[in-house]
Order: C-alpha cells, then sequence, then structure tokens
C-alpha cells in the first residue's frame, strides 16, 4: 500500500495533519513536551555548517513525536506522515523557513501545552501553508 502522504495532495495533507494536531492536543505528558522543547530548541541552535537537509529533518521530527503521544494507532500513522512531508516543504522553503519554523514549533509547543487544540490545528495549518508557498516562490525563481 502506498504512503498515506502519496495518496494526498498537499492541502489535503496539510489539513489531515492539522486535524492530527487537533486531536493529540492534550495528550503529551509534560516531561513529553519538555522533550519537544529540547528537541526543537537543538534544532533551531543547529550551525548553519550542518546543511539544510540536516538542520530542516530535525525541525520536522516534531511529528515524529507527537505521534508517539497518539493514543489511537491512525492519528500516530497521521502524525508521522508529517515528518517526510514537512521535511520536503522545507527543503523546497530552503534555509530562510529555518527562523521561521523554528518561532511556529516554540508557539506550537505553547498551545499543546496549554490545551489550545484550535490553536494547535491553526499553527500547523498556517505554518506548513506558508512552506508551500515559500517553496513554490523558491521553484519559481530557479525557473527563471
Amino acid at each position: 500500500m502506498p504512503a498515506m502522504s502519496a495518496l494526498l495532495t498537499n492541502d489535503t495533507q496539510i489539513q489531515v495533519l492539522a486535524m492530527a494536531v487537533r486531536d493529540v492536543c492534550g495528550q503529551p505528558t509534560t516531561a513529553q513536551l519538555a522533550e519537544m522543547r529540547r528537541s526543537v530548541e537543538q534544532a533551531c541552535l543547529m550551525p548553519r555548517h550542518i546543511g539544510w537537509d540536516r538542520r530542516s529533518a530535525a525541525h520536522a521530527e516534531i511529528f515524529l513525536m507527537l505521534a508517539d503521544t497518539a493514543d489511537h494507532p491512525v492519528l500516530a500513522r497521521m502524525l508521522s506522515s508529517g515528518v517526510g512531508f514537512t521535511h520536503h516543504l522545507m527543503i523546497a522553503a530552503g534555509p530562510a523557513a529555518g527562523m521561521m519554523t523554528g518561532n511556529s514549533s516554540k508557539r506550537l509547543l505553547a498551545l499543546l501545552a496549554a490545551g489550545d487544540a484550535e490553536g494547535a490545528a491553526h499553527e500547523t495549518e498556517r505554518h506548513l501553508r506558508v512552506l508551500r508557498l515559500m517553496g513554490r516562490l523558491a521553484g519559481a525563481r530557479c525557473a527563471r
């Protein structure tokens, strides 16, 4: 069976991930949220010479950590699919997306910690849509 992300359009994948984040809100423990914060901070502090591919992969791991908190296997699979999808969007957007991604992840964690499911879903959707737009713009610049 093809991977879930291969079956969905970008718009649908973004909506699915936002819904999955909404559904997982309230499930991460304090310890899991702390581990996610450490991971986000480490991704933000990675030196530029490491390369955008590795830095973007570190940022995308937040979806894997969210999948670990899911109480249902389908929800966990949906969130796990976000790792590759988000990494793909970040690679297309380029290193200019680094600071924005770090800030979005920090906002997402604050919303999850506050139990704001709608806010967390909105932050996820907004961030992924901006990454998608940045990737399209970067592709258009390269095509010239």
